[in-house]
């Protein structure tokens, strides 16, 4: 199976809720934000090493980040990342992909994953995604990676799943409903009833599967991607997806595809140490606190009377914090970013309002 498997990597965004760290020209999945001395992009990378070859990995990033992609990722060929010439959400990003692996093998399977997710538990997280693969191939059907909820949370999308499992597969269940990021109310209802997952936005299909709803659910997406056959793989490949992305419609593969089809199964995922990063607050959740609850990142980081904090200092500078509670703290070269880690939602806003006050050295 390993050799019909191929890795699909999704790194086209900015992620402005990671300012000041994630900037235009060095989005988050570039950066080293769990100070392991590799990136996120990297992390993400050799996570799937084991699942799939190396020659069967792609990159779908924004055409300004593929010098990035390649010094990050310095194995994969260049027919390997694919440049998207407009951001036009992640249903043209994986329609790209699949239609250009459809030229190839329409009976591979597609593994798709964002670029900036963390997992601490890679062995069950491995699991989860072998029996995706398996499901998949044997059914036709899309599969998508359910996370436990451990918190109702209004930043997640949710997943409801019929309880009684027809498959063979214990962890593998029916999707009844998708539910885009609801009111916090909701989501403890959702986490009550025990009827819902988290949609990690993870995917596991055939190749032949997706196109096969692409048709069905987007025809008109499915037709400009369609058009390309003839040069995936070719130096045409540059001008003609351009021509694409002008015609293509905004939209996510949650909202195109996985909310309309009739055959989306999801995997509920064991805890695999699961976070999207999205946040800095989803950042402080997954790291180890010290005795008093905060989270430092920066080698001579003194606190007094501060906790349940998110602080990032850089390594050569001294920071001294006292009387921060519940605060994130980020540190860098050119800007300093201290919030309330509650309202830490205000953040998407202040780049908002630096554009608008073309402040864009800063962003």
């Amino acid at each position: 199976m390993k050799q019909d498997v191929h890795c699909v990597i999704m790194a086209g965004g900015v992620g402005s809720r990671f300012w000041p760290m994630s900037r235009q020209q060095m989005p988050k999945q570039y950066l080293d934000i769990l100070g392991t001395g590799s990136s996120l992009i990297q992390l993400t990378h050799d996570r799937f090493k084991s699942i799939c070859d190396e020659n069967s990995f792609m990159v779908v990033t924004s055409s300004d980040y593929v010098d990035l992609t390649q010094q990050h990722l310095p194995t994969l060929k260049p027919g390997q990342i694919l440049a998207e010439p407009a951001r036009k959400n992640t249903a043209p990003c994986i329609a790209y992909a699949a239609y250009k692996l459809y030229k190839k093998n329409p009976d591979a399977i597609m593994v798709i994953t964002p670029s900036d997710h963390i997992i601490l538990k890679p062995d069950t997280f491995k699991e989860a995604v072998q029996e995706g693969i398996k499901h998949a191939a044997e059914t036709n059907h899309l599969v998508t990676l359910g996370i436990h909820p451990t918190r109702p949370d209004s930043g997640y999308g949710y997943i409801q799943f019929h309880h009684d499992s027809e498959y063979a597969a214990s962890s593998v269940r029916r999707v009844k409903t998708f539910t885009e990021k609801p009111s916090v109310e909701i989501a403890l209802q959702f986490l009550q009833s025990g009827d819902f997952y988290w949609n990690s936005g993870m995917f596991i299909w055939k190749v032949s599967a997706i196109v096969a709803a692409f048709e069905k659910h987007l025809p008109e997406m499915a037709q400009f991607f369609d058009q390309c056959q003839a040069d995936y793989w070719e130096a045409s490949e540059t001008e003609a997806i351009g021509k694409v992305y002008n015609q293509c419609e905004n939209i996510s593969i949650d909202y195109g595809i996985m909310e309309k089809a009739e055959n989306v199964d999801v995997i509920l995922g064991q805890d695999f140490g699961w976070s999207d990063l999205g946040t800095w607050g989803s950042l402080y959740e997954q790291m180890k606190p010290s005795e008093s609850a905060n989270v430092v990142i920066g080698a001579n980081v003194k606190t007094y009377d501060s906790k349940e904090s998110m602080i990032m200092i850089p390594k050569d500078k001294l920071a001294v914090i006292q009387g921060l509670d519940n605060y994130i703290v980020i540190d860098t070269p050119d800007v300093l970013l201290i919030c309330q880690k509650d309202e830490e939602q205000k953040i998407k806003q202040i780049v908002q309002d630096l554009k608008l006050d073309k402040k864009v050295k800063f962003l």
